[in-house]
């Protein structure tokens, strides 16, 4: 190759990693060790005009690091509505902006998803700079099927509401991955021990990335009795084994229909929503749960 390939090169590959006006761009930042954060996406952060980030203080740490100096604007689950226009405005007035969020790739179990789709709406291009997501960092360290899988984010909602998502998720194939923070730690395991039985394979990491990085491959039983002593601390992505034919070890698995949807009426459930949730976990159809609630009725009648 001769020099002028070589300047060739250069300037092909500059001007596709070029900062376009009226550009969103969502950059993933590191979920730990700040070495993670890639070339481009630091080219990206010294170039736009401005940022839009989840903390403030979090990003200007991360800044600094790199030897950035740029306007923020604070974008966050409770300033979305009022920030999300502020950044559009600035965008169509030909502005760039990085929306980057405290750790990992906006937009995924995060309000950028708001952001992404204002943007769309208002025809303004949107691209991705990609790099650490926790999600997928935890899948590749959790020895489970990487073949098939579905992410849940955090489970949200009262006791009962995250129960009834996780008795949803029963007979879910694919590795699930999740997300939990240190006080709900113990009750998510706890409600997933209901739910999927004490043998189900899970890895349980935490800190990734981090000095403290820790991955549990053990069971559900194993890892609430883990917790039950140990204070959870950091954050968590909880990588879950999907169901596998023949397991047999449902909580429900000793119940009558009847039984089954009394669970769920006493946790709360409307006997029609309790019916459907029976429903879906036995994996037939509603009117069979009917059917045999009606011909228990007539039996001890």
């Amino acid at each position: 190759m001769t020099m002028e390939d070589s300047k060739m090169n250069m300037k092909d590959r500059e001007d596709k990693n070029a900062v376009l006006a009226s550009t969103l761009y969502l950059v993933s930042t590191p979920i730990g060790n700040l070495s993670d954060l890639s070339e481009r996406a630091v080219k990206v952060l010294s170039e736009v005009d401005i940022i839009a980030a989840e903390d403030t203080r979090n990003t200007m740490k991360l800044l600094s690091f790199s030897g950035i100096s740029k306007p923020m604007i604070s974008y966050h689950e409770h300033n979305k509505r009022e920030s999300g226009g502020r950044i559009i405005e600035e965008l169509l007035a030909g502005r760039s902006c990085a929306l980057v969020t405290d750790a990992g790739t906006p937009a995924i179990s995060d309000p950028g998803e708001d952001l992404v789709r204002l943007a769309t709406e208002n025809n303004i291009n949107v691209t991705s700079i990609p790099g650490p997501c926790a999600a997928i960092t935890a899948l590749s360290l959790s020895a489970l099927s990487t073949r098939r899988f579905v992410f849940e984010g955090f489970l949200e909602g009262t006791r009962n509401q995250r129960l009834q998502r996780l008795s949803e998720l029963k007979n879910e194939g694919r590795t699930i991955i999740f997300y939990e923070a240190p006080h709900n730690m113990r009750q998510t395991l706890e409600l997933m021990c209901e739910t999927f039985g004490n043998k189900r394979r899970t890895a349980i990491c935490r800190e990734l990335t981090k000095i403290n990085e820790e991955v549990m491959r053990t069971t559900l039983s194993g890892a609430l009795e883990y917790y039950t002593v140990n204070e959870p601390r950091g954050e968590y992505v909880i990588v879950l084994d999907g169901a596998q034919p023949g397991d047999d070890d449902s909580f429900f698995s000793h119940m009558s229909v009847a039984e089954h949807v009394e669970y769920y009426t006493s946790a709360g459930l409307s006997v029609m929503d309790a019916v459907k949730q029976t429903a879906r976990d036995r994996g037939v159809a509603k009117s069979v749960i009917y059917k045999e609630i009606h011909n228990s009725k007539n039996e001890s009648d």
